[in-house]
């Protein structure tokens, strides 16, 4: 399956060119949405690259370490400046699954960093950034090491990960900060009040990620799901009883738009984000070349002022039902504070 070439955006004012959308890499490794199949997820991986989604982005701790190895293999195949590679690190794994909490410690992320450059078989990442805001350590401090391995060539750019505002505008008082990742979509629109400008102001983009609600936002979830062993959402408040019943609803009134413009719900959903800036890039998470070619469609998906009314209309902004999280990672986000 050929993915059609993308047209491409700069990721921020001090950022790198990329895709208009990204291609986000985690579910490959399993342990979040059930099973992966390595075979497909490269094939996935390439499909990305030859049609330019130029983006692809992974952590450390997807598949403790699984995931890296499998993009680096991807990589192995491809010239490296084929792919803008964004890395994140500093959650913390046991045995078993366990979380452990984030370090972000000047030492702990050149540790990091030096075994990701490893599994990835790179020479340096284009994006590093802190999966989190570690409550102990001074983002000051995070950020200044970050900049003395911009400047030593191991990184390419500094980028942050669903932090708030005040602390994007500390972070970026140190060093520029290329992108913001953050979970936004027409179900999660809490950056609009104060993130989302702040980012503008300080010429960061967003790499948003969730654009699709873990799924929520697809024709595939019109029915009510039931999830495989191992699949996180069986246990996420937006996926439970009443919230359940009522999210679905959201999905139906979608579901009448998209048919009207001869799309799908996921393909409304990404075009609406992207419609909301091209400072605003989607990174999708799929395993899948079929989901992939899906995603890409959206570009094409050209909505009028009347029709963005109506989708914020059909899902305004807070009728979400439920958290986007569980209680103990809702706490983890800086972003929601």
């Amino acid at each position: 399956m050929t993915t059609p070439q993308i047209p491409t955006v700069s990721l921020g004012t001090a950022g790198p060119r990329v895709g208009r959308i990204g291609l986000g890499a985690m579910g490959m490794s399993g342990g979040i949405y059930g099973p992966s199949d390595d075979a497909e997820s490269l094939a996935t991986l390439h499909a990305a690259i030859d049609g330019g989604l130029r983006l692809i982005d992974t952590g450390d701790f997807y598949g403790a370490g699984h995931n890296e190895l499998l993009v680096g293999r991807a990589l192995a195949q491809r010239p490296r400046e084929d792919v803008v590679l964004s890395v994140k690190f500093g959650a913390l794994r046991g045995p078993g699954g366990t979380w452990g909490g984030v370090d972000t410690r000047p030492a702990a992320l050149r540790n990091f960093l030096t075994y990701s450059l490893q599994r990835l078989g790179v020479d340096h990442v284009d994006i590093y950034r802190p999966a989190r805001l570690d409550p102990a350590v001074p983002i000051e401090d995070t950020v200044g090491a970050l900049a003395e391995l911009v400047e030593a060539g191991y990184v390419r750019h500094i980028g942050l990960s669903e932090v708030g505002a005040d602390t994007l505008k500390r972070a970026a008082a140190v060093a520029p900060i290329a992108d913001l990742q953050i979970e936004y979509s027409l179900l999660s629109r809490g950056i609009e009040d104060e993130i989302l400008p702040v980012a503008r102001e300080l010429g960061t983009a967003i790499t948003a990620y969730g654009v699709l609600s873990r799924g929520l936002l697809s024709d595939a979830m019109r029915a009510t799901p039931a999830f495989t062993a191992g699949d996180f959402r069986a246990h996420t408040p937006r996926f439970q009883g009443e919230n359940l019943t009522r999210n679905l609803a959201l999905v139906e009134a979608l579901a009448t738009l998209a048919a009207d413009k001869g799309v799908s719900v996921a393909q409304l959903a990404i075009a609406w984000v992207l419609h909301r800036g091209p400072d605003i890039v989607p990174v999708i998470g799929t395993r899948r070349r079929e989901r992939l070619a899906e995603a890409v469609a959206a570009l094409e998906v050209t909505l009028s002022p009347s029709e963005l009314a109506a989708v914020e209309a059909a899902a305004p902004a807070g009728a979400v039902a439920g958290e986007r999280y569980a209680a103990a990672q809702m706490a983890m986000l800086d972003s929601e504070r």
